[in-house]
């Protein structure tokens, strides 16, 4: 039997593992149940013949990085490894294990139900990106099941805090792990015939907007934050227009334009009153940054554009935080790997590859970037990402698994 065959007749193994990885409530923040889920991957690797070890992250690095109230959360990230009789070269699957927080009333009640449903498994993390996990351990079980030998050594991780800047997780790792791949794949990204060789960079900023204090019945006597607020919002479209006019055209033709997205939260100052003139004002701000920006100009850029507009304003006065960043990668789909991942593709869901850049952000950069090597994504994917009723279908699920069985089992570097 071949691996593809194997896959197709074992759907429900895949589906047993996706229901208890999205039982594990993994929401971040705060960062909960990290240590049952990578305990349960642990043990999956290793029944799957991974050399695997779980690396707790250090007490004084929790401290470092997560506000107090995060700190009693431990991080871990897994690790399996793979050797391959005769390979040279290695490839690296990644993927996170933590999920957005859930809300609203969902269709098959508990968000973390698993519930499979007309072809789609229902639950938070089905779509990012548990159901990439799931997918790939179908495939290594594939393989092992039917006595197929990758032609690549294979390194597999499963790290925290993606869904908040990565630092302790797929950061930490390419930092301290031993890990040596020349190749990698972060499993999210690029979906369906789309594989992902690039992603955008984002600058989170906070702008507090000070005013000054005053009684409701005479709104004269102080400087009203929120008015204020308002209008360095309104000026800041300005500059909105210009980022617009800045492109990128990825190499399947599309054309990509840099955002600003205000107020994602926003909030007044303690002692905010009905009837008192509002002494602060806070706002966010999402500056998505293009894969061939970079995240200093982007921030550089934007500051003085806030500082701009606040000029512009009387008695408008401001503060800046920077609240997080995550750095944009792109790599041109040249090299033999992208061939190989796209041929793959190909083969399994009988349709022509494209190369595409994904406009949010991901763990790419970590391989790209700070280990110089050739790196994509590519997963099921899903539906209603971070929503109520995020799903995955179980075809896409599947085929997935195949096309990471492919890439073993065709490819050697």
């Amino acid at each position: 039997m071949t691996p593809s065959a194997y896959i197709d007749t074992h759907a429900a193994d895949l589906l047993g593992r996706l229901q208890q990885l999205v039982g594990f409530a993994t929401v971040n923040p705060p960062g909960a149940h990290y240590n049952s889920v990578t305990a349960w991957l642990t043990h999956e690797l290793a029944g799957l013949g991974l050399q695997t070890k779980r690396y707790a992250i250090p007490q004084k690095l929790l401290k470092k990085h997560l506000p107090p109230a995060q700190q009693a959360f431990p991080r871990f990230n897994v690790l399996g490894k793979l050797a391959a009789p005769g390979a040279k070269k290695t490839v690296h699957f990644n993927a996170h294990y933590d999920v957005v927080p859930v809300s609203g009333k969902w269709r098959h009640g508990s968000p973390f139900s698993g519930a499979v449903q007309g072809g789609w498994i229902y639950g938070r993390g089905t779509a990012d990106m548990k159901g990439s996990i799931a997918s790939l351990l179908l495939a290594l079980q594939a393989l092992r099941a039917t006595r197929t030998a990758p032609r690549l050594n294979v390194e597999v991780s499963f790290t925290a805090d993606e869904e908040t800047d990565s630092t302790l997780g797929t950061g930490w790792l390419v930092e301290n792990a031993p890990i040596r791949p020349d190749y990698a794949i972060v499993m999210e990204g690029g979906e369906g015939n789309a594989v992902c060789c690039g992603h955008n960079g984002v600058v989170w900023l906070e702008v507090t907007v000070h005013g000054r204090a005053a009684h409701g019945s005479k709104p004269e006597a102080g400087v009203n934050a929120l008015e204020k607020m308002s209008a360095l919002v309104v000026a800041l479209e300005d500059y909105k227009r210009r980022l617009a006019r800045r492109t990128f055209v990825t190499p399947e033709g599309k054309t990509m334009r840099p955002t600003i997205n205000l107020g994602g939260v926003f909030a007044s100052g303690e002692g905010g009153k009905i009837n008192t003139v509002p002494a602060l004002a806070k706002f966010s701000i999402d500056r998505r940054v293009l894969a061939v920006e970079t995240v200093a100009a982007a921030e550089k850029e934007l500051r003085a554009a806030l500082a701009a507009a606040a000029r512009q304003i009387p008695g408008c006065r401001i503060t800046v935080d920077k609240v997080s960043d995550n750095h944009p990668c792109y790599h041109a789909p040249k090299h033999p790997f992208f061939a190989a991942m796209a041929g793959c593709v190909a083969r399994v869901r009988g349709e022509k590859t494209v190369f595409s850049v994904s406009t949010g952000f991901n763990d790419m950069h970590f391989f790209a970037h700070h280990l110089k090597i050739p790196t994509l994504g590519y997963g099921p994917g899903g539906e209603d990402y971070h929503a109520i009723d995020e799903r995955a279908s179980v075809k896409e699920l599947l085929a997935s698994a195949k096309i990471y069985a492919e890439l073993l089992t065709t490819f050697a570097g």
